[in-house]
């Protein structure tokens, strides 16, 4: 059977689909098509600022931390509080290794959104903006891709693991492309962990894909002297960007963590979150502009950060330890690769956890106040800003929204935060979008 028959060229394609080497029909086209879009739709220069980190990871805290329990101790909090290397700054007793690296982090304690429940907290946290029956927002990590454009064929957007289609809405592109989802990878933990996309077929050699290509090209030619048209000047070139990013060695290499050192990877963490953190690394390095590590609820324990009971015995025993380990690993090994300064590195969730415990012993979503911690890129680190009440409850000092932190995001970038795109509906939409629809406004201390 042709294995383009029945293919619908002209619609939405996911980026697994076009990053799939079985049909060299279906990936001459598909992903040269892509590609030739995003080159259309280019990168936007220019911006208030100078460019300053090159690519973001994303540790993704699934299911909201407890702020009080991590970065923000408070006298309710079962775990004390310990000091760090930056004096003044203490975070929390299960925090060890990190009491170390405060030096290269800046916590905001003020955070404040608008969702209190999961989905419309994912998306409001990625996008800046609640859900709207009307349209579809596109995710922070969409519009960095797309602002920054691609490197060294590498795939520009990838989270590992992938996750579940309930909640893969969030961190989409929507109207500003499929090229700009992310590409959904596998557990690297699993002993069975290989990225198909970007593996050929036994049946396909190099050898076809070249007789196929030569084809495909005398095809082309012939069709481009019957319909003379500008759009096709830089097909060439488009084709050969997919073929390379499915054949090229180095993007293969940077999905193959058995050319990391085993000591490495037991720094990072032999689990799912651990290694997730480390195939982030190495597709930065090799040229992703956003990879998200995706803590999702953990194969070896079946816990996420959604600890509506028993917290603590979760936060001490399971949770804070692995990123304690994974994080701190991350910044040392950015830093003694001289990527540190180049790489924004995030860690957050979608909230925080109440202030008090339930009957159950569990702490429930609170969005009123929480916290996360971000550094590299530029960011100066060593820094609290704002502040919780006594309990970790309410904003005392300086609130931050969505808004501001995407707005930070995007300077370290070099991106123009004040930027705005239009929706196909013909509404603009600020892509550093606050409360009450104003433009977030980047924390100054910061970058």
């Amino acid at each position: 059977m042709n294995q383009l028959e029945g293919l619908n060229l002209g619609g939405p394609i996911g980026r697994r689909a076009v990053l799939r080497a079985g049909s060299l029909g279906f990936l001459g086209i598909t992903l040269g098509r892509i590609l030739e879009l995003e080159a259309a739709l280019g990168p936007v220069k220019g911006g208030p600022t100078g460019k300053k980190a090159e690519a973001c990871i994303l540790l993704w805290l699934d299911g909201g931390p407890s702020h009080i329990d991590t970065w923000d101790p408070k006298p309710n909090s079962s775990f004390k509080p310990i000091a760090t290397n930056v004096g003044g700054i203490q975070i929390s007793e299960l925090l060890p290794r990190m009491s170390k690296k405060m030096d290269k982090l800046a916590v905001i304690r003020s955070m404040h959104t608008e969702e209190n429940n999961h989905g419309v907290a994912h998306h409001y946290a990625m996008t800046g903006h609640r859900p709207s029956p009307a349209m579809k927002f596109p995710a922070f990590s969409s519009v960095i891709t797309k602002e920054l454009g691609q490197r060294h064929n590498v795939p520009p957007n990838v989270m590992v693991p992938e996750i579940s289609a309930s909640k893969r809405d969030y961190f989409r592109s929507h109207f500003l492309g499929a090229q700009y989802d992310p590409l959904q990878i596998p557990d690297p933990n699993r002993q069975d962990y290989n990225i198909p996309e970007l593996s050929l077929p036994g049946s396909l050699t190099l050898e076809r894909i070249e007789a196929r290509n030569a084809f495909l090209e005398l095809v082309d030619g012939r069709y481009r002297q019957a319909v003379e048209s500008t759009e096709y000047a830089n097909l060439d070139k488009f084709r050969q960007q997919a073929l390379n990013m499915v054949l090229s060695q180095s993007v293969r290499q940077a999905f193959d963590l058995s050319r990391e050192p085993e000591k490495l990877k037991d720094a990072y963490g032999r689990n799912m979150f651990g290694q997730s953190v480390l195939i982030a690394r190495r597709l930065v390095e090799a040229g992703s502009r956003f990879v998200t590590a995706y803590d999702r609820k953990r194969v070896e324990t079946g816990r996420n950060w959604d600890t509506h009971g028993t917290n603590d015995k979760q936060h001490k025993d399971v949770l804070v330890p692995v990123l304690d380990q994974t994080l701190s690993t991350l910044l040392t090994d950015l830093e003694e690769r001289g990527l540190l300064e180049s790489t924004l590195v995030i860690a957050m969730g979608e909230f925080g956890r109440t202030y008090d415990l339930n009957p159950g012993g569990g702490r429930d979503h609170w969005c009123h106040c929480w916290s996360m911690v971000l550094g590299g890129g530029g960011i100066r680190g060593g820094q609290i800003i704002g502040a919780s009440d006594e309990r970790g409850a309410y904003v005392a000092d300086r609130m931050v929204t969505i808004g501001d932190l995407l707005a930070t995001i995007y300077k370290a970038l070099g991106i123009d935060w004040t930027r705005e795109y239009m929706h196909p509906i013909g509404r603009p939409l600020k892509i550093a979008n606050s409360i009450n629809d104003e433009t977030g406004k980047p924390i100054e201390e910061l970058i």
